[in-house]
């Protein structure tokens, strides 16, 4: 399948005619990409926070262009499916510039698709100004049609994320921020930090593209969600964040008890193997 292809199936997969949620359980390295992609999962998603952790840097826009697209290229390597990357604020300073040359470089990975969120602003503020952040994503679609892959951009609003505003103004300016997003060319809207149903019901009338939030412990059910008019669901740190706490338990036990409970039921090294065997 060539990356077009891959892209225009991505896409469908946001399609309400599909009746099917995507499911994206977040990734940071090939391993994680492969195994979640043997789980079932019909696309993979990076979560820079996992990406960020495993390079050895605090979350935050600590990474490197060069960092990101590194491991970017690497996950599309090894699975068969779409791969969408988390950009974060897009690096270098975050410039419109600075934007197309990341998506030129993640559509040079391989990816067909990316998160670009519109935080921190450029002086301080919570938020980068939503018309900036509008011409970044304009920049970003045009990059990608001079590119001939039709990149599927997610737009990320960070209002309830961060708080950004008073609680009672932050539906209204997600849904505002939303429409100058997509009138810019985005495909979808990623709205972290929202859990509660009814919100998020609002939110998937009112914000006129795919809806995407990030689930968890304490979020509406998959299916929940789908019946709320969520297209897309994401779970961002919350599977690496579990893998971290295995690791530090079972570490923790051989070191301290020297016992090998915890190592009980691990995958079996031919299976490990396995899941790189056809990317030799």
């Amino acid at each position: 399948m060539s990356q077009q292809d891959r892209a225009v199936d991505f896409r469908r997969m946001h399609a309400p005619a599909t009746g099917r949620i995507l499911v994206l359980p977040n990734v940071w390295d090939a391993m994680s990409a492969r195994l979640v992609e043997e789980a079932g999962a019909r696309a993979i998603a990076t979560t820079s926070s996992g990406v960020s952790w495993s390079l050895g840097r605090p979350d935050g826009h600590g990474l490197t262009r060069d960092e990101m697209m590194g491991v970017v290229h690497r996950i599309v390597n090894v699975v068969r499916v779409p791969v969408t990357a988390d950009i974060e604020g897009g690096y270098g300073r975050g410039t419109v510039a600075d934007v197309e040359e990341t998506v030129r470089r993640v559509i040079g990975a391989g990816a067909v698709g990316i998160n670009l969120e519109d935080t921190p602003g450029t002086s301080g503020e919570i938020l980068i100004d939503a018309a900036l952040q509008a011409e970044r994503i304009g920049a970003a679609r045009r990059v990608a049609d001079a590119e001939g892959v039709d990149l599927f951009i997610n737009a990320r609003i960070d209002v309830f994320l961060f708080e950004a505003g008073e609680p009672e103004g932050r539906f209204d300016q997600t849904v505002n921020r939303a429409h100058v997003y997509r009138a810019a060319g985005s495909d979808g809207i990623f709205v972290p930090g929202v859990a509660d149903a009814p919100t998020i019901q609002r939110l998937a009338s009112a914000v006129g593209a795919p809806l995407n939030v990030m689930a968890g412990p304490g979020s509406p059910s998959v299916s929940e969600l789908a019946n709320l008019g969520v297209t897309r669901v994401s779970v961002g740190p919350a599977i690496a964040r579990t893998v971290m706490a295995c690791i530090r338990h079972a570490a923790g036990q051989v070191l301290r008890d020297g016992t090998y409970d915890t190592l009980q039921g691990s995958m079996a090294f031919p299976e490990a193997n396995g899941l790189f065997s056809r990317a030799e």
